[in-house]
């Protein structure tokens, strides 16, 4: 396929799977619990933490740590003690167990204390093309609270190699607004055309038979090359292909 060739096959794809349907098998569901606008980015944000490994597990676990913070996650990270944390216990999800879930709730405390919450945070080192610096900036503020540094590996730094799928990937729910009602469009601060596709095995592989990628890694660097592939698509809303690319590899086999 030439671009204008590609660009109409992926445009129908996004329309195929940019539905509500999406949310029935998608972890995008476990915010859309909610409507307060910090309960929507906090239930987002851990639900993208853990968002690797078998999607049913991913849903269950999240619906779990909801559960947990009593269904009111932004209440529970604001008025929280130690007591409430040790309720905590025994919540793990692969790698992401009970001290780190304790210290993420610690840690987006302090994000909405000292630094305006979530949206703000990430949106203070954006640049016009890109998130992936915003995104390591993020980390550090992340973590100024006391942790354990197996902690860290569980937010990606791009400056560090990492393609940074899960956070790409909750930056898409928050700031795209797709009038399709699945992605949410709630932090105005942040212009779509500065997000980046989340990449996974499954739109890595998608995006190699089409031509869109050729780096054999999913890593930063493909990260990269994607992204610009993409911009020649579609420059104000590249990641919208997210949808045709995971549904092209997850529902079709592609």
């Amino acid at each position: 396929m030439n671009n204008a060739e590609l660009k109409e096959f992926l445009d129908v794809k996004v329309i195929q799977y940019n539905t509500l349907e999406f949310i029935d098998s998608d972890p995008i569901q476990i915010p859309h619990l909610f409507t307060l606008k910090e309960d929507i980015e906090i239930a987002g944000f851990l639900t993208a933490t853990i968002a690797w490994g078998n999607r049913k597990m991913i849903i269950n676990n999240s619906k779990r740590m909801m559960d947990m913070l009593g269904n009111s996650p932004y209440d529970f990270i604001m008025g929280h003690n130690n007591t409430q944390l040790d309720k905590l216990d025994n919540f793990v999800h692969r790698t992401f167990n009970s001290e780190d879930f304790k210290t993420f709730i610690k840690a987006l405390q302090h994000i909405y204390i000292n630094h305006n919450g979530l949206e703000m945070a990430f949106a203070k080192n954006q640049t016009p093309l890109s998130m992936q610096q915003s995104i390591a900036e993020f980390k550090k503020l992340f973590f100024e609270v006391a942790h354990e540094p197996r902690t860290m590996k569980h937010v990606s730094d791009p400056m560090q190699g990492s393609a940074a799928k899960r956070i790409n990937m909750f930056l898409r729910w928050m700031v795209r607004q797709d009038q399709k009602g699945v992605d949410f469009g709630i932090w105005k601060t942040i212009s779509p055309a500065s997000l980046s596709c989340p990449l996974d095995v499954h739109s890595g592989n998608v995006a190699r038979k089409l031509g869109l990628l050729t780096r054999k890694q999913n890593d930063g660097k493909a990260l990269a090359e994607l992204d610009s592939a993409l911009r020649k698509l579609d420059a104000n809303d590249p990641v919208k292909y997210d949808f045709a690319l995971f549904g092209l590899g997850v529902f079709e086999g592609f």
